[in-house]
């Protein structure tokens, strides 16, 4: 059972956004360091009057913990909207953001990099520009007498990703086994431990611009579930508005892996929760995913830094998570995305 009820879901959509501040003020008092939310808001109110106060707290609040919990939301929020947009576009419940070899695609220009010592910059832009590159490759895959099919989109992605993650393998072979090999195994599967604000910066407004994007155009994706003829009754240019939903959700794609590595499951399993609770219409769909996705990360990257001693890779908890909420809400619908 979903909300019908217009001003209900809207109530409840805002309702989420406002939980996103909460959630990350709770979250950055937890670790080994334990804050209190008093001392947490006294410490923005030193920063902002320039005032002395606990040098320890903003340590770690403004150089370790706020950075990561910023890149935490945004990845988040960016994956969960790529992922509905994604499922959205290719009307497949199954469709997640590297269906099209995106995340596999900026993974290698990560490694690949990595293999080369390359410092955070240049990791984050090969990865960027790689992974539109896979974008590109398999969209042009996909033209079947210079017009675009769905499913040989598709197709294309699983034959580019398989690709690119033999690449991967190339560069995991080739790499040095006691210095480069660790390192490119823990970022393969993901983590916020090298979050700072330099690299937000560069980062950042790649998968905000490319949420504001979808948010914008949401409503064109509940046409591009209707017939071709339908579509293009409405006047609707579909070709086009394909490539910019592909172009808008593999920029984000590309600039989540690029700063945090692979991290799965958030986009395929917080589009299903929002669908359960507001229904298809991705008018609604998609800024629930936003919210959803960042409270999730968020919770997600906290257990993940201070569960233990020694961190805990993000897409190790997302699976471990995702896989059985994933079997129960299949259990729930019988299977049914509607």
């Amino acid at each position: 059972m979903f909300i019908t009820n217009k001003k209900l879901q809207i109530s409840f959509i805002l309702f989420s956004f406002i939980i996103v501040p909460v959630t990350a003020l709770i979250c950055l008092g937890i670790g080994r360091y334990t804050l209190s939310p008093l001392q947490i808001l006294k410490a923005f109110g030193d920063l902002i009057s320039g005032a002395d106060g606990d040098v320890m707290a903003q340590t770690v609040i403004f150089k370790v913990r706020l950075p990561r919990i910023i890149l935490a939301v945004f990845i988040g929020a960016g994956l969960a909207c790529s992922g509905a947009a994604f499922q959205g576009l290719f009307s497949n419940p199954l469709a997640t953001p590297d269906t099209l070899g995106v995340a596999s695609g900026a993974s290698f220009g990560a490694v690949f990099a990595m293999l080369f010592h390359a410092n955070l910059i240049v990791i984050q832009f090969s990865a960027l520009a790689f992974g539109l590159a896979a974008c590109f490759i398999t969209y042009k895959m996909g033209q079947v007498r210079g017009k675009q099919s769905v499913i040989m989109i598709v197709l294309s992605g699983i034959v580019v990703s398989s690709l690119v993650q033999a690449m991967v393998s190339l560069v995991k072979y080739l790499a040095d086994p006691e210095d480069q090999l660790p390192s490119i195994t823990y970022w393969l599967m993901g983590s916020m431990a090298s979050a700072n604000y330099k690299n937000l910066v560069l980062g950042l407004p790649f998968i905000v611009s490319g949420m504001i994007f979808l948010y914008f155009i949401r409503w064109r994706i509940n046409i591009l579930s209707l017939n071709e003829d339908e579509a293009k009754s409405m006047g609707i240019n579909l070709q086009l508005i394909r490539l910019l939903i592909i172009l808008a959700s593999s920029l984000i794609t590309a600039s989540c892996v690029s700063m945090c590595g692979s991290v799965g499951w958030i986009g395929l399993l917080i589009p299903h929760i929002c669908r359960m609770l507001l229904g298809s219409n991705n008018n609604t769909v998609i800024p629930l995913s936003v919210s959803l996705g960042a409270i999730f990360m968020v919770v997600i990257d906290t257990f993940a830094r201070s569960a233990s001693s020694a961190e805990i890779p993000v897409s190790i908890i997302t699976a471990v998570i995702g896989a059985p909420v994933f079997i129960i809400l299949l259990k729930k619908t019988g299977g049914v995305w509607s």
